[in-house]
């Protein structure tokens, strides 16, 4: 059967999409559940995915697109299903015939007649529609709320905040690190040869672009981790060495400790912390399978007085700090609709909180670099400033001008 007229998949994303409106779990949780349940082989879970995920990100611009044809109200589970029809109608590059019968194949009897009239009208009338969406404002173009597009207008300026509504709008790509503490390194240099061709240079040393799926048994044997390159900057911009004692604060799943262990040649002494036990055996695990050093693994909570209680002083710390994530909405599909704004100084308060408890943990004249993925200057160069600490260099990653996710990063001295 063609990708086109899979019908567990769109029946998947649908039910999966009723979950998410209905719930505050997130799509990707959901949509494994979903699709186990279902039993769907991998084309049909990648196909529930491209729908679920594109109709979560349009989701004001579909529902612009049904107001066009409805005629009064309709059920919550009509207007899903419509969701999926047109959207793959008007943005996913599914045969049209096939994004309106298979919608309307998954109807039931008494709204059967009602999405095909929607769908058959949205079809005839698809080039004019085109059109027009182009002049529609960038909330409804774009589906972001409105008080982000604001913010990010503030600071960056119209084209840029364009740019990054498009680029949100789009899937991700996926990237990986060569590990270069993998125990095999006869087959990590075989690995290496392989991909060459899509390293990203000198600016994300062994970053690579992953076509299709990441290598299962690559994956499997520690020698390349699933990483976005802008994941490394806060990491070199700390420039951890062979020996120091470096504490990695908010490590978990542990991606930048197995860098910052990779950077320090596993020579020295690394400190991993989080405050979630679940996320910190997952961490274990990574650790372990990437041949990482042994590693002081520590359930601690940054919050509280006690926090450095039976901690050495570190000559530097990585505080990549809990934020709101919207340097990485093309990836986090949820985040644009559960954000509000008044998140925004609820995340700075309890950065800064972060960070000064972090500050009394360095050694005299130590170096602490604060990172987020977030892109918004509340979180990012309003709580450095805040910090009273020595601010040496920041650096910083925007989608639209470097290709990959947002993040920030502020090298500083205690």
């Amino acid at each position: 059967m063609s990708r086109d007229t899979i019908a567990p998949a769109r029946r998947c994303a649908l039910e999966s999409l009723t979950e998410w409106e209905d719930t505050s779990r997130y799509a990707t949780d959901i949509l494994e559940d979903q699709s186990r349940r279902m039993r769907l082989s991998p084309p049909d879970r990648g196909l529930a995915q491209d729908l679920l995920y594109g109709v979560i990100r349009h989701l004001y611009l579909l529902d612009e697109l049904i107001d066009r044809f409805r005629r009064g109200s309709i059920k919550g589970s009509t207007q899903n299903l419509l969701r999926l029809g047109l959207y793959q109608l008007f943005k996913s590059g599914i045969a049209e015939h096939a994004a309106v019968n298979e919608t309307v194949s998954l109807a039931r009897p008494h709204e059967r007649s009602l999405v095909n009239a929607i769908l058959r009208s949205a079809q005839r009338q698809k080039p004019e529609l085109l059109a027009e969406i182009e002049t529609w404002p960038l909330e409804d173009r774009y589906s972001h709320p409105d008080f982000l597009i604001r913010r990010w207008t503030e600071q960056y300026g119209p084209e840029a905040t364009e740019a990054l509504c498009r680029w949100n709008n789009e899937p991700p790509s996926v990237y990986a690190r060569l590990n270069s503490l993998a125990r095999d390194r006869e087959a990590l240099e075989r690995v290496r040869s392989e991909v060459a061709p899509s390293l990203l240079g000198e600016a994300y040393p062994d970053f690579f672009k992953v076509e299709g799926a990441p290598n299962a048994d690559w994956l499997r044997e520690g020698l390349i981790y699933v990483q976005d390159p802008s994941t490394s900057l806060a990491c070199r911009l700390l420039d951890p060495r062979p020996g120091e004692v470096i504490l990695d604060a908010c490590a978990a799943p542990g991606g930048k400790t197995s860098l910052l262990a990779a950077l320090m040649e596993n020579q020295g002494t690394l400190f991993a912390t989080d405050s979630s036990d679940s996320r910190l055996h997952a961490m274990r695990e990574n650790l372990t399978r990437l041949a990482v050093a042994p590693v002081e693994v520590h359930r601690v909570d940054w919050t509280s007085p006690s926090a450095t209680e039976g901690l050495p002083a570190f000559d530097a710390i990585l505080l990549d700090a809990p934020c709101s994530n919207s340097g990485v909405m093309r990836r986090r599909v949820d985040v644009r609709w559960r954000i509000q704004e008044r998140d925004f100084e609820r995340q700075a308060t309890q950065q800064l909180a972060l960070l000064h408890s972090l500050a009394k943990a360095l050694k005299p004249g130590g170096r602490i670099v604060y990172s987020t993925c977030s892109l918004d200057a509340t979180e990012n160069e309003n709580v450095v400033a805040a910090s009273g600490l020595a601010v040496e260099k920041t650096v910083t990653s925007l989608p639209w001008r470097d290709g990959h996710d947002g993040a920030f990063a502020a090298l500083m001295r205690g």
